[in-house]
């Protein structure tokens, strides 16, 4: 019995080898960010970019400015301050500290929001490409140096 299963066992496992010896792997690779680098289109984003990230700047500056005015005008006048016009003071420095760091936060999603926005058409350019190609040339797999990943995967896997 043992016999048998043994003899079924590399019966199965030759049918199995030779299956995956008659496939035909084709693997390419592809650095999508050396190919969106050299892409004219990124050059005009990068600067739409810059002219976003300086309006941020501008606007978060202006709001430091705001904060630091207060600050000064707090500490030159709080020995003559009544306490409750001391307390409103606070809470508006406080207030505006909240809104600073909100601000802050809102800010670096905006930019990676619009920085998506601006990348998309060209990345979905790239991957069409890398589609076409991989159908074309019969691929299995096209893999991504600049991530690691699997860009394209062929129909028959």
């Amino acid at each position: 019995m043992k016999r048998v299963f043994k003899v079924l066992f590399l019966g199965v496992a030759l049918f199995m080898m030779s299956g995956v010896a008659n496939a035909q792997v084709k693997i390419a690779h592809v650095n999508t960010a050396e190919v969106l680098d050299a892409m004219p289109d990124k050059a005009k984003a990068e600067k739409n970019l810059e002219k976003y990230y300086d309006e941020l700047q501008n606007q978060l500056q202006a709001m430091a400015k705001e904060y630091q005015t207060k600050m000064q005008d707090y500490e030159a006048n709080q020995a003559t301050m009544s306490n409750l016009v001391k307390q409103s003071k606070e809470k508006e420095i406080v207030d505006l500290q909240t809104r600073i760091q909100q601000f802050q936060v809102n800010a670096e999603n905006e930019f990676e929001a619009k920085r998506a926005e601006l990348l998309k058409p060209m990345l979905d350019k790239i991957q069409n490409a890398i589609n076409t190609v991989g159908k074309e040339k019969g691929y299995t797999y096209i893999l991504d140096l600049a991530t690691g990943a699997a860009v394209y995967v062929g129909d028959d896997c």
